[in-house]
């Protein structure tokens, strides 16, 4: 199949869809190497880009998908009449931070970091398809453990986890030691 014909096959597959596709499945279908589908999708995107496009290809992880481009955002919304995704509060976005730097975590996991009890904050990120269940521990109770979706991916505009900032390191200072926070007249351990 020569170049062009796979960047035209694939960007039919992929505005056909409207999910994410795995590159793998593509490669399968078409006949070719998953490196060919990932090349012809790179080459499609900066073209998209560069024709400055109404549309683009993200890669999510192995995957791939259409998506609008994100200038026309406010005039796609008000064209379709569809209503903002309300913005995460607080501790949703402490659960996610947390499921995503940790993951694969239990609920306990997240519950020991925050101090509280994050039950419902999970079940929320999960109707969104922010997070999913990707299996147990294998202790007893056998907890699930979570993990993020291709939908956080294009929800924070990354394509792949290593994208996320760095954790800033926990800075302790001389006024922070052991010794500078006991009481007065006490010594710490």
């Amino acid at each position: 199949m020569e170049r062009y014909d796979l960047e035209s096959v694939l960007e039919g597959i992929l505005f056909a869809s409207g999910e994410p596709v795995p590159a793998e499945r593509i490669a399968a279908v078409l006949e070719v190497s998953k490196s060919e589908v990932l090349q012809a999708a790179r080459s499609l995107m900066e073209r998209l880009q560069s024709e400055n496009r109404g549309i683009r290809l993200v890669i999510l992880g192995d995957a791939l998908q259409l998506c609008s481009a994100p200038e026309h955002a406010e005039y796609i919304r008000r064209a379709l009449e569809t209503r903002k995704m309300p913005q995460l509060s607080q501790q949703a976005l402490e659960v996610l931070a947390i499921i995503a730097y940790h993951q694969p975590v239990t609920k306990l996991f997240i519950d020991q970091i925050r101090g509280v009890d994050s039950s419902y904050t999970v079940g929320l990120l999960q109707d969104r398809g922010l997070i999913e269940p990707c299996g147990r521990l294998n202790v007893p109770g056998r907890p699930l453990l979570y993990r993020t979706t291709p939908i956080f991916l294009r929800t924070f505009g990354i394509s792949s986890l290593e994208e996320l900032p760095p954790l800033p390191e926990v800075y302790r200072g001389p006024e922070e030691t052991p010794e500078a926070l006991a009481a007065p007249g006490e010594t710490s351990p």
